[in-house]
């Protein structure tokens, strides 16, 4: 054995910017590391244990495998299946992992089967096989446990019109079964997180949009999730909200939070996610950082590789068949 290496001694920083990992221990002063998936599967840890600036130095596959190896996976899915009635099969045998604190992107046209996994993801759709498991409890198996560590930002943003911002939360951490003082300190600490301090006590109805959207993801936040699911959080936003709602999610995230975004907007999933991943027709396509799948599919940007891998043409977009009949609804 040519060196000793203790993992808890090493201490490490990441840089957002280019995915660089920047790591040292008692053995390794100033290794220089520059693999993306050091920082996709040890992100959490490298955060945490930064004590200091770093020096680049030399590259280390060694220790990158050790670090990889201690890496958690916060989110476990294998052989993921949902088929509906008439053999319609919306998700098809698909595999992937999270790893803790880990920004990821889950991509794909309209009809990919993206929402249904993700409904799957936290026990909203029934699973017709395979195995989900977040932060080690299986999905179907213990769903109260899943629900404790998961916040879901959903698509469609659905307040009280007659309830105040402050009224919600409230209501929301009663529902997790809070302390009283606990949900007063954390509706304080979220509302101040997204800049809804002024407008607490006003009804939602009279909310923007953007406002409505920032409401929203500090709802999703009121039981300190470990897992953020965001729903195409920036949709029909302005740029200005946009980017109001990315440094949101970024904060987060930095804090050590794992987040699960799916997202239409291509520049934004290269803008924060550390890995994508991309859905067509109920398959996983491709997967990786966004700077490994431009230079796997030859392409300038996101967008391109999105087109090369999906082929996504609105002429073959499919209808729903598994949607609500509103001739029964209507009769209800």
């Amino acid at each position: 054995m040519l060196f000793k290496l203790t993992l808890p001694r090493i201490q490490a920083s990441t840089v957002h910017n280019n995915n660089i990992l920047l790591a040292r221990s008692g053995y390794f002063s100033g290794i220089y590391l520059k693999y993306p998936l050091v920082r996709q599967r040890f992100g959490y840890f490298a955060r945490i244990a930064c004590k200091g600036p770093f020096t680049k130095n030399r590259s280390s596959p060694i220790l990158v495998k050790l670090m990889l190896k201690s890496a958690k996976s916060i989110i476990e899915v294998r052989n993921l299946t949902k088929t509906y009635k008439g053999d319609v099969k919306a998700v098809q045998d698909v595999s992937f992992d999270v790893a803790e604190g880990e920004f990821f992107g889950f991509l794909g046209p309209n009809g990919a089967g993206k929402s249904t996994t993700m409904n799957m993801l936290v026990n909203l759709v029934k699973k017709t096989s395979g195995t989900v498991k977040i932060d080690g409890f299986e999905v179907s198996e213990h769903p109260d446990e899943v629900y404790k560590r998961v916040g879901f930002a959903m698509q469609e943003v659905g307040l009280d019109e007659v309830a105040t911002a402050r009224e919600m939360m409230q209501l929301h951490g009663r529902l997790y079964h809070m302390p009283a003082a606990e949900i007063e300190q954390r509706i304080k600490e979220l509302l101040k997180l997204v800049e809804l301090e002024k407008i607490a006590d006003k009804f939602t109805s009279t909310y923007s949009g953007g406002m409505r959207r920032r409401f929203d993801l500090a709802l999703s936040l009121i039981h300190k999730p470990k897992i953020l699911f965001l729903d195409e959080p920036t949709q029909g936003l302005d740029p200005h909200a946009r980017q109001l709602i990315w440094g949101h999610i970024r904060d987060l995230n930095k804090a050590g939070m794992t987040i699960f975004l799916t997202t239409h907007f291509m520049d934004e999933a290269e803008q924060l996610c550390e890995r994508i991943a991309i859905m067509d027709k109920g398959k996983i396509v491709t997967e990786g950082s966004p700077k490994e799948l431009m230079a796997k599919h030859n392409a300038a940007n996101m967008e391109e590789v999105f087109l090369k891998t999906t082929g996504s043409n609105l002429a073959n977009e499919e209808v729903n068949n598994n949607a609500a009949d509103p001739y029964v609804r209507a009769r209800r």
